[in-house]
């Protein structure tokens, strides 16, 4: 079957795929048994909401990884650019927010979905857009990529692109199917395990090979010295200046967090896995530790690209272009049994975060609108739809395969570019309403609705002339408002929507009526009574967030 890996490769590969639906069938028939009649639509969406913080920040780590990570965080390293991992770092500041900030309101308002949030806070108008989007938004973007990304790891392996794409989609539906969140967030622990060991492997494989640090400077600096356009200190910097087309400081500073805020702290993708927790101190001692983890990609997927490209200026493996960077060290590069650990644990990367947006989709469809519409449906009958939603979700997928493959093989930079940047262009209108919601009482449903269209359509029409301008289909006069708008760069241009939806927001929200003071219960800032904010150094959460931000200063410094 594996054409391309020895047999204890293709083994490794193998025994992944066999560890991943035992635990997934234990944990799911060890919940059912222990909840036998009484298992219902909390248990399959939310885990039984008795998950530790261990399992919720490993889940949260894992279930972030992806293609952009494998693919484009690698090939970012391969091309010298280490600033691509400012989002990595601000992530970790960005899920202390979500512990100490967003937690505790989730928690309390017993709410299941981020769009149910939404409509408690605002009205049923906007829980639908947050809705519609999201499912929208991952079956386009978090499904379409992860499907891609899993078939070229196939294709390593000597497996067909098609092949490769219908077993990461139907191995991944099924365990997802039978056990629900509880499955997916206890496969997502396992599987941070095998791809930090995997990824741990090349990092280790690479600087053994060029000589250590010195090996690889040395490399580096040769390398500068043949190619002008070269330079060595960008592979080891983490700033760069504002007039940078892609990563400039005031992007990464002000842009970025508000990304940061809609993905980490109200995309139900994330978000989900904390509201299974036991409470709010396992929900974020959970986000810490996630936190932590999400310091590593910078060492285990941006540095190995930029041992990638050492090792390809010295002939040890050859590299057309940057995004090959990991599929050609291990392909070209790493011994027999260690190609196979890591290929499994990039098929874990892949099939984790797929899994966590199948079950995603599935509860937002099943609670945000089946359940709006059947009231007065059964818990088991939840249950039911929410499998058949996942099962849709994967026939869906399916049937998205030959579309993706047609886009990707006649522009996939320029395809993964679109992906990227739609964060950009939906996330501001979606962060100002949760962020300003929290702390702004006087902001009504009126304002919030009118924010989140505003917001959508001028990210939607950014996007729709930045395809229509880049492929000369309709081509904007240099110099124009429209053009500056077009040209922009993203971060950029999303604190400008962020902005922009705030004022909107506030403007409108003052020239109608103020909600009730029984609409804003549970779901509005208030002062913590003195003792319970949790702000003391007697808290190990609190030692452990200052630890944890100490950190990103450290490599701020560092890099």
């Amino acid at each position: 079957m594996f054409e391309n890996l020895a047999l204890i490769d293709g083994l490794i590969v193998l025994a992944y795929f066999g560890v991943v639906f035992l635990l997934a069938w234990y944990v799911t028939i060890q919940e059912r048994r222990a909840k036998k009649d009484q298992y219902g639509s909390s248990d399959y969406f939310l885990g039984g909401k008795n998950v530790g913080w261990f399992v919720i920040g490993a889940s949260l780590f894992a279930s972030n990884i992806g293609s952009e990570h494998l693919v484009g965080l690698a090939g970012s390293g391969a091309k010298g650019e280490l600033v691509a991992g400012q989002f990595e770092i601000l992530a970790a500041l960005i899920l202390l927010l979500l512990g100490w900030v967003f937690v505790p309101f989730y928690l309390k308002s017993g709410v299941f979905t981020m769009p149910e949030f939404l409509e408690r806070r605002y009205s049923s108008s906007a829980r639908n857009y947050l809705s519609i989007v999201s499912i929208v938004a991952y079956i386009l973007t978090k499904i379409s990529l992860t499907i891609f990304a899993g078939a070229l790891v196939f294709e390593v392996m000597g497996v067909s692109f098609w092949t490769g794409a219908i077993i990461v989609v139907l191995a991944t539906g099924v365990y997802t199917i039978l056990g629900g969140l509880r499955a997916v967030i206890y496969t997502d622990m396992m599987q941070m395990f095998v791809f930090l060991a995997g990824a741990i492997a090349i990092l280790i494989f690479g600087l053994e090979a060029l000589g250590g640090w010195d090996g690889v400077m040395s490399t580096l600096q040769t390398a500068a010295e043949k190619d002008p356009n070269l330079e060595a200190a960008h592979f080891f910097s983490l700033w760069r200046p504002g007039s940078d087309p892609n990563y400039p400081w005031t992007g990464i500073i002000f842009g970025a967090p508000i990304l940061g805020v809609w993905y980490w702290c109200t995309d139900q993708f994330i978000v989900q896995r904390v509201l299974s927790a036991k409470d709010i101190s396992n929900a974020r001692r959970g986000t810490i530790f996630a936190g932590f983890l999400k310091l590593t990609p910078l060492f285990i997927f941006i540095i190995p690209g930029v041992l990638a490209f050492a090792l390809a200026q010295r002939g040890f493996i050859q590299l057309s272009r940057p995004d090959e960077a990991l599929p050609a060290m291990v392909t070209q590069f790493l011994p027999t049994g260690i190609k196979g650990l890591v290929l499994a644990g990039l098929l874990a990367a892949l099939m984790s975060s797929l899994s966590s947006v199948f079950n995603s989709c599935s509860t937002l469809f099943t609670i945000d609108f089946y359940k709006k519409w059947r009231p007065e449906a059964t818990e088991k009958h939840l249950v039911l739809i929410g499998q058949v939603a996942t099962g849709i979700l994967v026939l869906v997928s399916l049937a998205w395969i030959p579309v993706l493959r047609s886009m990707l093989s006649s522009g996939e930079n320029s395809f993964y570019k679109v992906l990227q940047s739609i964060q950009a262009y939906i996330s501001p209108p979606i962060a100002a309403a949760f962020l300003l919601g929290l702390f702004i009482p006087r902001l009504n449903s009126r304002g919030a609705i009118w924010a989140l269209w505003t917001g959508f359509i001028l990210g939607m029409s950014r996007l729709a002339l930045e395809v229509l301008n880049s492929d000369g289909i309709f081509t904007l006069s240099e110099g124009s408002f429209l053009y500056r708008m077009t040209t922009m760069n993203f971060l950029h241009f999303a604190i400008f929507l962020f902005l922009l939806c705030s004022i909107v927001m506030i403007l409108v929200s003052l020239s109608s009526p103020a909600p009730s003071p029984e609409k804003l219960v549970n779901v509005i800032y208030k002062r913590p009574e003195p003792g319970k904010s949790g702000v003391s150094l007697r808290n190990p959460d609190f030692l452990l967030t200052l630890l944890l931000i100490a950190s990103v200063i450290g490599l701020w410094l560092l890099f």
